[in-house]
């Protein structure tokens, strides 16, 4: 049998150290193999390789041993019997004692250890006698990293799968561990020993057992490493985090109360660290470690625990750059880190578990003391130095947090704090008929003192905050009978009071935000107590109500205060709703909702109208009922409005009309649509406007108001694009209905082909062959509808409203281009079958618009520029395109009509849009060049075009913009086009080729112009992941388009962001090759950018673009530093900051390039 000298062979080449590892791992594999089929057993490998086990020969009886143990590590998954094991358990227990072959013994023994039972287990009394071995015989720290690494991990597999039999070893396993842990500094070897010392504790739970007199040195131990910080090499362990670290650690820690004694102390004394890291630490493993010690432990602690936290809180705290807004706030503002964030936490948790404890300390605190008695000294916020500011903060803060504890602590600091604060504001409690003894000339100034009213804002704040979380939670319930709830209500009316009185108008004389922002949010509090616990007269919230409103409805030009009110009205609306309450519903519906819609049709109001919009979409976001009432009222206002224009030609009512347009399409569509119902509105929104488009029609006022036929498209557009397949359909019919009753409009199908055409009937588009107004109005709207329209809406008649939309685009209505697009996206392939949504295929659709001559034009009608036949030539859209007629605003139309209907067909992926771009490709090209007359003849072989106008030609470059970028109006995922993934890519990779072929065959320089241009665009929106793939070929024609998009004001956004893409290129090491090879031009034209006028983007990005070109090899770009500095210069005298900021980053590393040394 060839096995055995097989097996020799695999064997010696193992344990010969002069193999490669390669060969190594392939006998170590050849042999699992062998045991694995079963061609030999692995008593015949031991009983082979005994002379290789048992030899003097340290290297070879060390690798024997591991060649043993890999295997077994490999071969977990197959039994052995008991014998067997024992019998390797006990070879490689006594290998331990071998530290020449230890690597292979810690190896097998884990591999032993960890095999599951039903393949066979190391026995009880195996595992201890490993257990006793390890401990007699291995110094841990005189191993090397992956020894170590295996020990750790022998020792926690020992404790977690033989625990008893480890713990019988008692203080030998104690003080083993602790040596073996004793001076470790490597990441993964003390994660775990971490590990292995939270499962020594489990071992030893009893606090007079053997564990006890060993609780200092390992607390000691563990106190080496607190807190974790480390900087680890890159390498096979590099996975092993801080953070990691950090919580192992922590977890040891808390492991046993026996640690308190040692490691609070430690706690105590890093949090007075300078290092924000120590600081950090420390609180959270206090937070972690003080509930697992318990609260009699940590009661003699309380007292250094918070002054700890007190001056951690204290000294952490930074002034805010930040102003008072309408957003929420923690505190008077002051940043806080993440030491101020686990302080507040640490409080929390040492406050839940002695209660009684930190109250008192908190509420005898001096510090707190002195910050209520000097609250009188101070009126306003702005009279208070920083440093009280600080302080003032830092005590509002800790009231918040301990308040909103729990219920108890709530009454204790209510109980301790309120009244004091009642009584610096002089706000009396009520009498006992229900007053209360407020003044009526309650003197602001003198009397409510800031520092009284912020610290009455945060313990309300935390008390209303604690309710609503109990009831969220269902944790233990909140009474009207507790101490802080009636105490409230004895000062509540009085407070109430107050704060309408400070806010009220006339009387409000506090110019400063943060005074204004605190009262705004007392009464805010106040009026949004649970009804159960501080029940509000309907006339005391009434008056809430008034006040606020009379802010929104006369100090607006106060935004902070008008911005506070309406947030406030908002969340008291929203409170309302989640409470039920149908008195106070009532009384916002009235007071609230009713009074501020109904100012909308009246401008008897000083409250501008855009302020107004504002404030009735964010009331009417606080509960549904509100937003319908409004959407109602709104409605009402935007068609009263239109017919106001459109039927009585008032034009004054135009801009309203205007800004009630933009708030549903803005606001309150969104809004719907994030609902996910509401429907109905929008199927009733959408109908009203065509109810309203036949009745514009009916009248004789002839009115054209450009910006608001715009707005009522996008607002029809995007009620449409969120309705159902069934509404949509409905609304389609019901504007059918309106267009097919306007015979000038739509012309039947069976006149629409052949139609002759002379020469003044070629001036489609002039001015006056528009359609008029009305005709203008009713296209345009159903042009948004059929755009907004969903792939199975049914669409009637498709073949008219092809042949409309065609006409119509060729006069100049670019939403007609859009919405042919959309049903070339959109319509279905197959007539006869159930993938369409109308009476129209996709095939015929594009045959419609590609093959149908709906013009013939006569020899003269095109100025004896081709030769004809005696009938005459019939004329397509592509003939349009390519100039067969000589008219300019007629071609450029024609190509941006095509554009859009190839956008519809790039985005489905139909083969179609080749042609399309073929023939935008002949545009470019046709001003006589001769350099790609292979491409002109095999497009139009039978043409005999004319060269065409620089501004068609431009049109068709532009035309790859429209193909290429993603549109706001129509084709994308809001109006339901159907997208192929990967579209832009493919178009991306094949034209560019093309372009770039052109741009090199081409002999015009006006051809080549546009060429660059048409290319530019196409790079410009494009993913930058396939630009810089490319960046090579790409970006020489790139930096063409920059020079080309420069020239004119128009293209600044085109130019500014195929900077962008030179920037993308510039960072990504994919396009350094490119970079590098194209530096000079680069820095060339970037330094001409720097003084572009028309946009500060593109002067910053150019810089900014600048300072990676300053990295390149030296002898290629020293000889630009002159021109470079020079641009610079220049720019430092820029009108805009953020200009001169990045000319000082861009010179320092232009002129840093002098002390660099070539390098050859």
């Amino acid at each position: 049998m060839a096995v055995p000298s097989e097996l020799a062979q695999h064997i010696e080449s193992y344990v010969d150290t002069s193999r490669s590892p390669t060969q190594q791992a392939t006998s170590l594999d050849a042999v699992i193999s062998l045991v694995k089929n079963h061609l030999i057993t692995i008593e015949t490998l031991v009983r082979e390789m005994e002379i290789y086990l048992t030899t003097t020969d340290n290297v070879i009886r060390a690798r024997g041993t591991l060649l043993i143990a890999e295997l077994l590590m490999n071969l977990v998954s197959k039994p052995l019997d008991n014998v067997t094991m024992h019998s390797l358990i006990g070879f490689f227990t006594d290998r331990l004692a071998d530290w020449r072959a230890l690597r292979g013994a810690l190896v097998g023994c884990l591999a032993l250890l960890r095999r599951k039972s039903n393949n066979g287990t190391v026995t009880a009394s195996d595992a201890k006698a490993v257990a006793e071995s390890y401990l007699r015989n291995i110094q841990v720290q005189s191993l090397g990293q992956h020894d170590r690494k295996l020990c750790y991990e022998l020792l926690e597999c020992l404790i977690e799968r033989y625990p008893n039999e480890v713990a019988s070893l008692g203080e030998n396993l104690i003080y083993g561990i602790c040596e073996a842990v004793d001076g470790e500094k490597d990441p993964y070897c003390l994660l775990r020993a971490f590990h292995i010392i939270e499962a020594l504790v489990q071992l030893f739970p009893d606090p007079s057992g053997p564990l006890a007199s060993y609780c200092g040195d390992i607390s000691e131990n563990l106190g080496l490493y607190f807190p974790i910080h480390f900087t680890h090499p890159n390498g096979e362990e590099a996975d092993v985090k801080r953070d990691d670290l950090s919580r192992a650690l922590m977890l040891a820690f808390a492991s046993t109360p026996l640690f308190e004694p040692f490691t609070v102390p430690l706690f105590l004394e890093k949090l007075s660290s300078p290092l924000p890291l120590a600081k950090v630490d420390s609180l959270k493993y206090l937070s972690y470690c003080a509930p697992n010690y318990g609260a009699d432990r940590m009661a003699k602690h309380a007292g250094a625990i918070w002054i700890s936290l007190k001056n951690a809180i204290s000294t952490s705290m930074l002034e805010s750059a930040k102003s008072f807004t309408s957003q929420s706030l923690n505190g008077l503002g002051f940043e806080e880190n993440e030491i101020t964030t686990e302080a507040f936490m640490l409080l929390k948790t040492v406050l839940m578990q002695n209660s009684d404890l930190l109250s008192s300390l908190i509420m005898d605190d001096e510090d707190i003391s002195t910050t209520f008695n000097n609250m009188t000294s101070y009126g306003s916020y702005s009279d208070i130095p920083l440093q009280g500011k600080q302080r003032l903060h830092v005590v509002g803060r800790i009231l918040y947090i301990t308040t909103k504890t729990n219920i108890a602590c709530c009454n204790r600091f209510f109980e301790s704090f309120f009244p004091r604060l009642m009584d610096i504001l002089e706000i009396s409690k009520r009498n006992s008929s229900g007053g209360c003894f407020l003044d009526e000339n309650y003197s602001l100034a003198n009397k409510f003192h800031f520092g009284a009213v912020y610290l009455c804002v945060e313990l309300l704040s935390a008390y209303r905050d604690l309710i609503m979380e109990s009831r969220v939670t269902a944790t233990d319930s909140i009474h009207a009978k507790e101490a802080c709830c009636c105490m409230l209500q004895r000062f509540s009316l009085s407070l109430i009071n107050a704060f309408c009185s400070t806010l009220r108008t006339g009387c409000n004389k506090v110019s400063d935000d943060v005074d204004i922002y605190f009262r705004v949010k007392g009464l805010q509090i106040l009026a949004t107590f649970p009804e159960d616990l501080l029940p509000i007269s309907g006339s005391i919230f009434e008056n809430i109500l008034r006040t606020f409103m009379s802010i929104i409805l006369v100090d607006f030009n106060h935004i902070l205060l008008w911005k506070l009110a309406l947030r406030a009205l908002v969340h008291i609306g929203t409170f309302i709703d989640t409470c039920s309450r149908s008195e106070k519903a009532s009384s916002f519906m009235a007071i609230v909702v009713e009074k501020i819609l109904s100012l909308v049709p009246f401008d008897e109001s000083t409250l501008p109208f855009s302020l107004k919009l504002e404030a009735i979409f964010e009331i009417g976001t606080s509960r549904q009922s509100h937003m319908l009432k409004i959407i109602r009222g709104l409605e009402e206002s935007v068609f009263a409005s239109l017919s106001d224009v459109y039927v009585h030609g008032n034009l004054r009512s135009v801009d309203m009309a205007i800004q009630l347009l933009e708030c549903f399409s803005n606001k309150i569509f969104p809004w719907i649509h994030g609902t996910g119902d509401l429907e109905e509105v929008l199927l009733r929104f959408a109908i009203n406007v065509w109810n309203h488009v036949k009745s514009w029609t009916a009248s004789d006022v002839q009115v054209q108001e450009k910006g608001l036929l715009d707005a009522t498209m996008m607002a029809t557009k995007l009620a449409v694009g969120s309705c159902s397949e069934e509404s949509q359909n409905i609304i389609i019919q019901k504007a059918y209905s309106v267009l097919s009753s306007n015979t000038s409009l739509i012309v039947k199908e069976s006149t629409t082909t052949s139609i002759p055409v002379h020469p003044e009937g070629l001036q489609l588009t002039r001015q006056t062959d528009k359609f008029s107004h009305k005709d203008e109005c009713i296209l345009l709207l159903f042009a948004s509808i059929i755009i907004a329209a969903r792939p199975k809406t049914h669409i009637p008649n498709v073949r008219e409203i092809l042949h409309l939309f065609i006409a119509s685009f060729l006069k100049g209505y670019v939403s007609s281009a859009q919405a042919l697009g959309s049903m070339i996206n959109k319509l279905g392939l197959k007539s006869n079958g159930t993938e369409i949504s109308s009476d129209c295929a996709l095939e015929e659709a594009i045959y419609i618009i590609f093959n149908t001559k709906p013009w013939n034009s006569y020899n003269n009608s095109v100025s004896g520029q081709c030769e004809a036949t005696s009938n005459g030539i019939e004329i397509g859209l592509s003939d349009l395109c390519v100039g067969y007629v000589n008219n300019r605003l007629l071609q450029v139309n024609a190509i941006v009509g095509l554009a859009w209907i190839g956008k519809g067909l790039l985005l489905r992926g139909h083969e179609k849009v080749k042609d399309v771009t073929m023939i935008l490709l002949q545009c470019l090209l046709s001003d006589g060049s001769t350099g790609a007359s292979k491409l002109k003849q095999s497009l139009l072989e039978k043409t005999c075009e004319q060269d065409l106008h620089p501004s068609v030609m431009k049109s068709a470059a532009d035309a790859f913009h429209i193909l290429m970028s993603d549109s706001d109006d129509c084709l994308n995922q809001k109006f339901h086009a159907i997208i192929r993934p990967l579209y832009k890519q493919r178009f991306f990779s094949t034209v560019m080729p093309i372009l770039l072929s052109l741009v090199v065959k081409s002999d015009s320089s006006f051809s080549r112009y546009m060429l660059y241009r048409a290319s530019a665009l196409v790079i410009l929106d494009a993913p930058l992941i396939v630009v810089v793939s490319e960046a090579k070929k790409i970006t020489p024609i790139l930096l063409e388009g920059l020079s080309v998009l420069s020239e004119d004001i128009v293209d600044k956004e085109k130019l500014y962001a195929l900077l962008l893409v030179l920037s993308g290129i510039l960072t990504d090491k994919n396009g350094q090759e490119a970079i590098m090879e194209n530096a000079h031009i680069i820095i060339n034209r970037l330094t001409d950018l720097i003084s572009y006028p028309h946009k500060m983007l593109v002067r910053e990005t150019a810089i900014q673009c600048l300072v990676p070109m300053s990295k390149l090899p030296y002898t290629m770009i020293y000889p630009m530093r002159t021109q470079v500095l020079q641009a610079i210069s220049k720019a430092l005298d820029d009108p805009r900051r953020a200009v001169r900021q990045e000319a000082v980053r861009c010179r320092q590393a232009w002129a840093s390039i002098a002390s660099r040394s070539p390098h050859f």
